[in-house]
């Protein structure tokens, strides 16, 4: 390589050097931001801190690299040099999905805490909350898939008074808070208890998605339970299940028009329900959402509406 080929790397250089200090303080900082700062992310399914952890090791690692060869001078070819700008593009990427994927933390709104209150038990494990009737053993459950990046316990408040009409109530923890990267969560969460003959499942937005999927392929779920949201393929011939699609007029998200176009997609008998005044975030306890519609309810009374057409659907299903 003569000296005027040497050139331009040893120009360029300093450039990749500071892109590369960027990525490695993107991989470190951002994880730890989220880790620390949103509890949500520990709270949650435990792909995302490892997630996470794991960026902030490699950022890591690779800042003790680029210390140490901070003095050299790599000659790179151009293939070379193509490779390592798209490597730290890519990485840059990575980060940026890492922050879309912090999640809605909850909110407290006088919501069940671990353990007991008001008589329903609150089991809290790595994939799933777990909301238990106090008296006899409950015979009916629902399964609850989150919103796209929703914390689960979100739902908590909302769902407890199915709980105290003695319904089962599991609350999903889906993977990266995307139901769509497990649909047949529900499945184990089944599993996990026998004792229950008579079956829902249901979601919030994209949550709804993975329900009506999961519904429509199972045919020992009895109700679906629809949070502003409705299915992708139709379930107009699926024999036996009964549907409740809630949503609230004001929705900037999953909006009255969306809805009403799944009336072709549902049941010929399923039941449609809409709170006024309510929109997309009122169907779970996390705060404002980016996109939504503005209420002209308060948030208690949507959601009492909310909670007792849920109540009231639930406590009415047969197996």
């Amino acid at each position: 390589m003569t000296p005027t080929d040497q050139a331009p790397a040893r120009a360029h250089r300093p450039v990749l050097f500071w892109v590369s200090c960027v990525c490695v303080g993107a991989l470190t900082l951002v994880p730890l931001w989220m880790l620390l700062g949103n509890p949500a992310v520990l709270r949650g399914h435990p792909l995302l801190p490892s997630l996470l952890v794991t960026s902030a090791v490699v950022g890591f690692l690779w800042g003790v690299l680029l210390w140490r060869r901070r003095a050299m001078s790599p000659k790179r070819s151009v293939a070379r040099a193509v490779g390592a700008w798209a490597g730290r593009v890519a990485v840059l990427a990575l980060v940026a999905m890492l922050v879309w994927l912090n999640p809605f933390a909850y909110q407290a709104s006088g919501a069940v805490e671990a353990g007991s209150a008001a008589g329903v038990s609150l089991v809290d494990s790595p994939t799933a909350l777990t909301l238990t009737p106090a008296g006899a053993p409950a015979t009916k459950g629902l399964i609850f898939y989150p919103g796209a990046r929703v914390e689960a316990r979100a739902y908590a408040d909302i769902l407890k008074p199915a709980a105290d009409a003695g319904v089962l109530v599991v609350i999903l923890k889906t993977p990266l808070n995307l139901s769509l990267l497990d649909g047949n969560q529900a499945r184990g969460a089944m599993a996990d208890h026998p004792e229950i003959s008579t079956w829902a499942v249901g979601g919030h937005s994209l949550g709804g998605v993975s329900a009506s999927s999961f519904a429509l392929e199972n045919q020992d779920v009895d109700g679906l339970l629809l949070y502003a949201s409705y299915p992708l393929d139709s379930l107009r011939d699926r024999s036996g299940l009964r549907v409740l699609s809630i949503s609230g007029c004001q929705d900037g998200l999953s909006t009255p028009a969306k809805i009403d176009a799944s009336r072709e997609l549902l049941p010929l008998d399923a039941t449609f329900v809409e709170v006024q005044g309510g929109n997309h975030a009122f169907f779970g306890n996390y705060g404002a959402q980016p996109g939504d519609g503005e209420p002209s309810v308060d948030r208690d009374v949507a959601q009492a509406q909310i909670a007792g057409a849920t109540v009231a659907f639930l406590t009415q299903l047969t197996g």
